[in-house]
């Protein structure tokens, strides 16, 4: 995490002024014990809960380092995660909404050439370097020879990542992770915004992710050609891996901030 970014979280936190302040943002205020000694700064509980969330340990793994009890550790890494989905769940932790929708779809029309284009879907391998030694057997796939968790992730032109789903053990591939992920449901249960957009004169009402050829025929993933036999094809086939190269790029920014 950058410092940059761990300070944001620090001072939004810390500055939060909703009356009443939940008790989960008045626990990172700095007090005195019983012997008039200053406690935990915002700074020493922040990195407790973030190494925890970093590294899936216990919470008395650090007391070395922060010299900091098993208790005090939990109740930062508690107090921590509510106090995120509270002050960022209204902007960043959210479905997309129609304003979302039609802004995204005009942006790629207008960037890409792709009417009704939603984003880029992919799937890469998280490096897991930390992981128990209790699961390296179930993540570790022979070709990679390290344990890796598989993410699915849809990313947009602007850095924002509308979709993240980390798969299960065993050995997976973009199909078995898309096949569990919730990608779609909403889709399913016909509760998605709207999307509406025309195409060489037909008009469709849902939108579509770029992917690449090992994914399925599905109506909402639109693929590339793998031998395009016309000039046509040859250049949609150019036009949609430039687009789904840039996109997926984009998602590559979500490993960076997670190291």
């Amino acid at each position: 995490m950058s410092p940059s970014l761990f300070i944001r979280i620090c001072q939004g936190i810390i500055h939060f002024s909703q009356e009443p302040i939940p008790d989960n943002f008045s626990y990172f205020r700095q007090r005195r014990d019983a012997t008039g000694l200053p406690g935990f700064n915002v700074f020493q509980k922040f990195t407790s809960a973030i190494r925890q969330l970093a590294y899936g340990t216990v919470p008395d793994a650090f007391d070395e380092y922060l010299h900091m009890g098993q208790q005090t550790s939990y109740n930062c890494l508690n107090n921590f995660c509510k106090s995120v989905f509270h002050l960022y769940t209204f902007e960043y932790l959210r479905k997309s909404t129609p304003q979302d929708v039609q802004r995204l779809v005009t942006a790629h029309a207008e960037i890409h050439g792709f009417p009704g284009m939603l984003g880029s879907l992919d799937c890469m391998h998280w490096t897991w370097k930390n992981c128990p030694y209790r699961y390296k057997v179930h993540y570790t796939k022979v070709d990679h020879g390290y344990p890796t968790i598989m993410l699915e992730a849809v990313a947009s032109y602007d850095l924002w990542i509308w979709h993240a789903y980390f798969g299960p053990a065993c050995s997976n591939n973009d199909i078995n992770v898309l096949n569990q992920s919730d990608l779609f449901n909403d889709l399913l249960k016909d509760t998605t915004p709207p999307c509406n957009f025309s195409v060489s004169g037909c008009n469709f009402n849902k939108g579509y992710y770029l992917t690449d050829e090992i994914y399925p025929e599905w109506a909402t993933l639109v693929k590339s050609f793998k031998s395009p036999p016309t000039p046509e094809t040859a250049k949609f086939k150019k036009l949609q891996e430039s687009a789904r190269k840039m996109l997926n790029g984009h998602s590559e920014c979500f490993k960076v901030v997670g190291k």
